[in-house]
Formats: C-alpha cells, structure tokens, sequence
C-alpha cells in the first residue's frame, strides 16, 4: 500500500485514490475513487466538492484505505458499497444476487415500449420476473406501470430477501411479490408480461470473465450451461403455458445468442415479436415473444 491517506486533504486523497486505481488499470479509476471516497465520508458528490479542503482524521482514513485495499483486489464498487443504481433506483445487492447492468435496462425498454404503443400501460398488468435477484427488472416496470402488480422467482431465498428489502423501500410492497421457484415451475398464470435475465454465459467461458464478474457475481446467476441457452429451454415452454392472449415474454441475452433464444421461443409454441431489441453498444439484447393466437 502506498502512503497513507491520515491527515490528506478530502481532495488529495481522492486523487491518490484515482492514481492507485489507474496504476492497476482500472478504467473507471476517477469515477470509482469519488464514489468511494463519497461512501467513506458519507459526502454526495456536492459536499464532496464543498469539503474538498477538508482533512481526513485517522478514522476516515483507515474507513477509505479499507475501500482501496477492496477496489485494488479487484471488488466491483457496487459490492464494496452494497448497492447499485438500476433504472434510476437504489438497489441494496447482496452475495447472492448479481450487480445489475446497463444493459439489462434494455429489457425494461423493450417492454415498456409495446406496452405503451398498445395503450396498455395503466392496464392492471400482471407481470412475473423469472430469476429476480435483487429484483431490478421486477421493480423497475413496477415504477413505470402504476396499476401492475408482479412475482419475482428465485432459486435463491437469500437472494429474494434481497429483493424484498429492495421493495420495501421502494414502496412497492403492495404490488410486489416474491417465491423461490425454478424460474416459472410454481407459478399460475395467466400473465401479461414475463421477464427475465436467466444465466447464459457458456460454462467454459465463465473463467474468461473479468474478474469483477466472475470473482464476485453469483455463478448460479451466471452459467448457462455447455452452450448458455440451458435456462431459455427451461423458460420458453413455462412462458407459453403461463402467458395470457396478448401476453409477452422479454428476455435478456448474451451476444450472438439472439438467434438461437428466438428459435427456442417458436418451438415452445411462441411467436417471435420483431428484431431483437439493441442495448448501448449495439448489441441485440432483448427477444421478444408473444403467445400464439390458439
């Protein structure tokens, strides 16, 4: 470890921090060193700027240098932190659930899209989130649909604990509710919209994965199997039997799989919605199905 932070300036030591993180090529070095410092001093970036003359006492310093000695092992700062912005929300993770990603906001897009384009987002929709986790998609929908209710699964009551807490403080409570199932297994139907970000990194490639992912997220969370579609072959046929007349089944997929998951969704019965919905990067992210007229 490098000098210690006692007694630096708020803003000397953000910068040390930045520095430290940049000389084990951390990307988000400048990002991650304010956030954390932010944390340690229990400061918004505002204050931040405001105390930024200020100087660290010993208990600060010891709090932020625990922070860095984390950041440096290679910790994601939303674990350091026990939460994560999804969807503008506060959501607390845990060990159990996964640090949820830019780019599974493409699946609430996706939704939310044909949801309002039909007229039906102030409809008592009800909605099942297969593999809640922290319950982000779940949540997310829940804030932009005011008159839906919804049920996240999880084969995890750790990490539908989670998702409770998360509710709670939401104030969703009341329209939201959670049960450890394999995805849809236990659920009745009918519903409206079902979603899901199931795991599909192909097994052998999850020792590839950056270390934030695969040193800290979950791997029930993240192995799909030797190909990665094994969770698509277990949802799409739960989805046809559970999804209502217009009803509509949105899932998140991994490069290069879109393909494969939508040909899963006709063989169960489904009927593929248009192209597959494009994350940030560029990347068709989330397919798209609807139940097959009888």
């Amino acid at each position: 470890m490098t000098d210690s932070l006692a007694g630096q300036s708020i803003e000397t030591a953000r910068r040390a921090l930045t520095t430290r993180f940049e000389s084990v090529g951390i990307d988000s070095a400048a990002l991650d060193a304010r956030m954390l410092t932010g944390a340690a001093l229990q400061l918004d970036l505002t204050a931040l700027i405001s105390a930024a003359a200020r100087h660290l006492t010993t208990d600060q310093a010891t709090h932020l240098e625990a922070f860095s000695r984390r950041r440096l092992a290679g910790e994601p700062v939303a674990r350091i932190l026990g939460t994560k912005e999804f969807w503008g929300l506060p959501l607390k993770l845990s060990a159990e659930t996964l640090v949820p990603r830019p780019d599974t906001e493409t699946v609430v897009e996706a939704a939310l899209d044909i949801l309002r384009a039909e007229g039906r987002a102030k409809a008592p929709l009800r909605i099942a989130d297969l593999g809640t986790g922290s319950g982000a998609i779940l949540l997310a929908l829940l804030t932009e649909l005011p008159n839906a209710t919804g049920i996240g699964t999880d084969l995890s009551a750790a990490a539908l604990d989670t998702a409770k807490d998360n509710a709670q403080a939401l104030g969703l409570t009341p329209r939201a509710d959670f049960m450890v199932s394999d995805y849809a297994k236990d659920l009745s139907g009918p519903f409206d919209l079902i979603v899901s970000n199931p795991p599909y990194v192909r097994t052998a490639d999850i020792a590839s994965l950056a270390p934030e992912v695969r040193d800290h997220d979950p791997h029930l969370a993240l192995d799909g199997g030797g190909d990665g579609l094994k969770a698509y072959r277990r949802i799409a046929p739960q989805a046809e039997r559970l999804l209502s007349t217009r009803g509509l089944l949105v899932l998140e997929v991994g490069r290069g799989q879109a393909d494969d998951v939508a040909k899963l969704m006709v063989t169960a019965g489904l009927t593929v919605a248009g192209s597959p919905k494009a994350d940030l990067a560029g990347i068709g992210r989330a397919v798209i199905a609807r139940k097959s007229p009888s």
